[in-house]
């Protein structure tokens, strides 16, 4: 068994142990541990599995991103209904974004903009959202889990992961609020079961009999301590032997998890000028921001979120879920009056989305990962009485890149207002069927005999949204 572990025996203030950071032991499929996966599929031969070989990242902008300072700013409307930000040109001719998104509207071309998506619910309730309503109420992520696996077999990394602010930043003290209290259902698994549940990162380590791995708190904010923990480990373990007499197979799960968890931190490697280009923490001050109730679970952390998750995508995840909070958009007095945080918050997505796609386009993975950023429900049209837009269910931000999408295109439209789509309406049931499509081989899943039929009919019985493929 090897487990990296943290010290301290705190929590998240999402209520995650931080002591059990990676275990073999649990990177297993039906209870069989790593090495006794790789043992079986060495007998067995490889098992076929349905899947493509390509990553999700899904950024979940957590509280209800408004839809019309987004990506259909409706500058024609009156101006209680039109964008607050103004608008900005976009590659794509005719086509303008919400003003606080320049970098995303000159690379429109590689996006896909769906306005005619709504998640036709208008409370803070992620999980109906994220399942596409399934009957198993499985998020996306589990039941790619299900499919592929609960890790990588060539890196050990979990197939299924969470990368909240406090991964990059385990000292943060965000506040909880609605949108923390309901964070678990992000990864929720349903009815597959714990196994399944998304790997959080804000985790971390001691050395033990049962081969744990120390690892200090700091193991995100300075990779150097992880790298100088994993060499250390490798130093003891060699010199003790027991890598040389456990058998191959544990042999091989040592290999893979101390190397692939070495490489996947690394940042030794990136090119500083890249680590600038996600760099978001110098865009606003988050204290500023945090002087609002609503807004102290915001972070200004997602440059570097979003890098991980690349990185992650790199050494074998396939399922990335990137959670940022803060926005909820009363303007009420929790939040700022006049959507005031549409700036920084918008201004940080705006960057940190952009330096991801120019990064995965630049290292050739832009078929190999698909980026989805979307919310639980989008804003009402018309401003409240206090500037700001409230619940609502009809319309909802979605875009999404990579993933060898037909991108470059706005698909459908909403009416004048951005009240309703005018097109064909899509919903959750139709982006968990694109999403599936695009990391598993959904014709296989229906004959795998392994898989439940129900499991089966989560993943291949709604429709994706046709325009993308």
């Amino acid at each position: 068994m090897l487990t990296l572990s943290d010290h301290l025996p705190d929590r998240t203030c999402q209520g995650y142990s931080r002591r059990d950071f990676l275990r073999v032991g649990s990177l297993a499929l039906g209870g069989l541990t790593l090495a006794g996966l790789l043992g079986a599929r060495a007998e067995a031969g490889e098992i076929a599995r349905a899947v493509t070989g390509k990553s999700v990242v899904l950024l979940f902008l957590q509280g209800g991103p408004p839809h019309i300072e987004f990506f259909d700013p409706k500058m024609t409307a009156p101006p209680d209904f039109h964008s607050i930000t103004g608008e900005v040109k976009t590659a794509l001719p005719g086509v303008t974004f919400g003003g606080t998104f320049p970098k995303l509207a000159a690379m429109a071309d590689k996006l896909a903009i769906v306005r005619s998506y709504g998640t036709n619910n208008g409370e803070h309730t992620y999980q109906q959202v994220l399942s596409g309503r399934n009957a198993l109420k499985a998020t996306m992520g589990a039941l790619y889990s299900r499919i592929a696996g609960t890790s990588d077999p060539k890196t050990g990394m979990p197939s299924n992961t969470l990368i909240l602010p406090e991964s990059l930043d385990p000292t943060l003290k965000l506040q909880r609020n609605f949108e923390t209290d309901a964070l678990p259902t992000l990864t929720a698994p349903g009815a597959l079961g714990a196994t399944y549940e998304a790997f959080n990162t804000a985790g971390g380590g001691d050395l033990n009999k049962d081969m744990r791995l120390a690892m200090s708190p700091e193991r995100f904010q300075d990779r150097r301590s992880l790298l100088k923990s994993l060499d250390a480990f490798r130093r003891r373990m060699d010199a003790s032997g027991a890598v040389e007499r456990a058998d191959q197979y544990q042999q091989q799960a040592y290999d893979v998890v101390t190397g692939g968890v070495a490489s996947a931190f690394d940042l030794s490697k990136e090119d500083p000028r890249t680590i600038e280009r996600y760099d978001t923490s110098k865009l606003f001050d988050i204290e500023e921001l945090h002087r609002w109730n609503d807004m102290r679970r915001a972070s200004n952390l997602l440059g570097r979120q979003l890098l991980m998750a690349r990185r992650l995508c790199e050494a074998g995840c396939g399922f990335v879920t990137v959670s940022d909070c803060g926005w909820d958009y009363h303007a009420n007095g929790n939040s700022p009056k006049q959507m005031a945080g549409i700036h920084p918050m918008g201004g940080q997505v705006d960057h940190a989305v952009s330096a991801f796609i120019e990064d995965i386009y630049q290292r050739g993975l832009s078929d190999k990962i698909m980026l989805v950023v979307t919310g639980e429900m989008g804003r009402t049209p018309r401003l409240n009485k206090d500037g700001g837009r409230d619940h609502y269910g009809k319309l909802t931000t979605l875009m999404l890149a990579g993933g060898g999408l037909k991108t470059g295109q706005v698909i459908g439209e909403s009416d004048p207002h951005a009240t309703e789509p005018v097109t064909t309406p899509y919903g959750p049931e139709n982006l968990l069927a694109t999403v599936m499509r695009g990391v598993l081989d959904v014709a296989a899943v229906r004959t795998m005999p392994e898989i439940p039929s129900d499991v089966a009919t989560a993943i291949s019985d709604p429709e994706p949204i046709r325009e993308l493929f």
